[in-house]
């Protein structure tokens, strides 16, 4: 990871504060050693030279969903072959789907589907700068910039995701060196950004609230993040009801521990109200299905379907309302 070229892209992006210590940030990474994988998935992104070259013809684009890098026409069997056993080391694959010069990765989550349902309510992001907090290994980041962001920055410190990015822009990077470095992902959380920097022209949020011990606080960090008048587009599990309610699982929801905060819609935007957003609109709420999130041959862990009672499907095997994940927006 470049971490000078990182912090140089900040600060002509204007985030001066933040390319101040984002150096000191990456070292602080990857010396630490992120996981006892890492030399594995290392020699996995490193392989990749050997199949994919500077300058190489082709396009960067999306089909039916699908981020799309190159073609299979492009790579002779056996760097076909050097491709797809580096793509699988960095299991698992849980945000996508891509197609990688022919490799289809097909992810846990169908992250296009998400993107369907918010793109027609997020304001145009040409010429945007982006922050994208809890980006996992970057797919929605690469649908910001193809959607005309300037810069979109992605935070999220589970190393195999950062691995994965990095593995999928150095094949954006053979085809598409603009794109490459109009997106960069921080292995860091939201608590690690510089307070109220007031710079992103637009926030995103997705699939990180219920997991924040203090939901009101990380709202407060987006806001701050946000330049006035800027948008944020915030997505989290919800339960139903049209009050001030709250489910706090007393233990484990849907088999995860770290679910502290699951509010109704109209709790929700009393909480960003109360955090000083406005122009709040609810614009989708949509039960998680099976067909969204799911195990496949690229996350062949247990998903959703294990996740829920055998019994009832619309109860999680602990006896809380299933998933329902609502899309909110607001503007700082």
């Amino acid at each position: 990871m470049d971490a000078v070229g990182i912090a140089a892209r900040m600060a002509a992006g204007g985030l001066p504060a933040w390319s101040a210590i984002v150096e000191a940030q990456l070292d602080r990474f990857f010396r630490q050693s992120p996981h006892g994988d890492w030399p594995r998935w290392q020699e996995a992104i490193s392989s990749l030279a050997s199949v994919v070259t500077p300058g190489m013809r082709g396009a960067v684009t999306v089909v039916d969903g699908v981020f799309r890098i190159g073609s299979e026409r492009a790579l002779d069997d056996s760097a076909q072959q050097t491709l797809t056993t580096s793509l699988q080391l960095l299991h698992p694959w849980r945000k996508g789907p891509y197609e990688l010069f022919g490799v289809t990765i097909d992810t846990e989550w169908r992250s296009d589907w998400k993107w369907d349902r918010l793109a027609a309510h997020v304001e145009p992001l040409d010429d945007r700068l982006v922050l994208d907090v809890g980006c996992g290994n970057g797919y929605h980041c690469w649908r910001m910039a193809l959607a005309g962001a300037r810069q979109v920055i992605g935070i999220d410190p589970t190393a195999v995701f950062v691995a994965q990015f990095l593995a999928v822009q150095r094949l954006v990077q053979a085809i598409a060196p603009s794109l490459a470095h109009s997106v960069d992902l921080l292995p860091v959380g939201v608590e690690a950004m510089p307070p109220a920097q007031r710079r992103f022209d637009t926030v995103f949020s997705m699939g990180v609230l219920y997991h924040r011990r203090s939901p009101i606080d990380h709202l407060l960090e987006l806001r701050d993040a946000l330049r006035p008048g800027g948008q944020l587009v915030l997505e989290t599990l919800v339960i139903e009801g049209a009050g001030g309610e709250v489910l706090v699982p007393p233990g484990r929801y849907a088999k995860m521990r770290n679910v502290w905060f699951l509010p109704t819609t109209g709790l929700l935007q009393t909480w960003l109200a109360r955090c000083g957003c406005r122009a709040i609109r609810n614009v989708d709420v949509t039960p998680t299905s099976t067909a969204e999130q799911r195990s496949t041959e690229w996350m062949r862990f247990e998903s959703l379907a294990d996740y829920l009672s055998p019994e009832n499907p619309d109860e999680t095997i602990e006896g809380h309302p299933a998933p329902r994940r609502a899309i909110l927006t607001a503007m700082a």
